[in-house]
């Protein structure tokens, strides 16, 4: 899938005075790859209300590819050599899947180590997501991450803990998808001066910021997941179950699926723990019943409201 027209990566010179560029360093795994490019394209398109936006793309050296996905990469995205040439006024940098138990061993830590360094450098604010927020925040202060006994995953309720530009007009309670092997503890994240936008007992922070410039925001949930994201995942999971590359069959995303789908899928895991091989899939809920996209909202008002803060930032630096 190549990127629709209004969003294919342009060259310096052909970006208008006016555009906002953001630029989205993607290092999802193959599999994931076009579809997370999709879903912050659609996202942005979303939040951007008046403002004509351009969005560069870009992927770390390091982050395990096969030969198709290399492919994609080096013909559609820009070299990461090639972030900070040109105009950029905001940066997201996406997670991807961790392989290794310490983010020293992954093997793209030292490039996304030097990223966070020239993030603070030149970016007017970025935007790093799950796994890119732990390695940042790890780089930048010593927060470690910590192994859930368990995936976290589903969509959870999540309350505004402080006020700041980036939430404004959100609503006090609202609801985000989370798909994450490790959390970060509160109260280090505290320590080191970061300010908690949002959380809950189940997620800890969902969102926090850094207090200074320039403007670091950290998601731990994903606000760009489309309805589907948290099924695709789970059959990606059951997959690997069956064909014996996880030992453990992964629990149903929470407060996703309606009821009658929740029983599907509970008889479905008892076949699957007797018929355990690759064919077994096929039997899986065709038409799995979920529930309503009840993040959107939010994710648009949240990403509107930090398009708006590099508007002014931008407007504030133009001769």
């Amino acid at each position: 899938m190549i990127p629709d027209a209004v969003f294919q990566p342009s060259p310096a010179d052909s970006i208008g005075r006016d555009q906002l560029v953001i630029g989205v360093v993607n290092n999802m795994p193959d599999g994931a790859l076009q579809t997370t490019e999709r879903q912050f394209r659609e996202l942005l398109l979303d939040a951007s209300r008046n403002c004509d936006i351009c969005v560069r793309f870009f992927s770390l050296p390091g982050v395990p590819r096969g030969h198709r996905g290399q492919s994609y990469v080096s013909q559609c995205y820009e070299d990461i050599g090639q972030l900070w040439s040109g105009r950029l006024d905001g940066l997201i940098v996406t997670g991807t899947e961790p392989r290794a138990n310490s983010l020293t061993d992954e093997p793209y830590w030292f490039a996304i180590r030097e990223l966070v360094d020239q993030a603070e450098e030149h970016a007017t604010s970025t935007i790093w997501s799950c796994l890119a927020a732990h390695a940042a925040v790890l780089h930048l202060h010593g927060v470690e991450r910590y192994p859930l006994h368990q995936k976290l995953s589903g969509v959870f309720e999540c309350a505004a803990i402080a006020n700041h530009e980036i939430v404004a007009n959100v609503q006090s309670h609202r609801y985000v998808p989370h798909s994450r092997q490790n959390d970060l503890a509160e109260e280090g994240l505290l320590d080191k001066g970061y300010q908690i936008l949002s959380g809950s007992p189940e997620v800890g922070a969902d969102m926090f910021v850094n207090r200074g410039a320039p403007l670091f925001i950290f998601l731990q949930g994903h606000l760009e997941y489309d309805p589907d994201a948290l099924l695709r995942e789970y059959r990606r999971d059951i997959r690997r179950f069956l064909v014996g590359e996880r030992d453990n069959y992964p629990a149903v995303p929470r407060n996703y699926f309606d009821f009658d789908t929740e029983a599907a899928l509970a008889a479905f895991r008892k076949r699957a723990m007797i018929d355990r091989h690759a064919d077994t899939l096929l039997q899986f809920p065709q038409h799995p019943g979920k529930l309503a996209n009840r993040w959107r909202e939010s994710a648009v008002v949240i990403y509107s409201n930090w398009i708006s803060h590099l508007a002014r930032v931008a407007t504030q630096g133009r001769p």
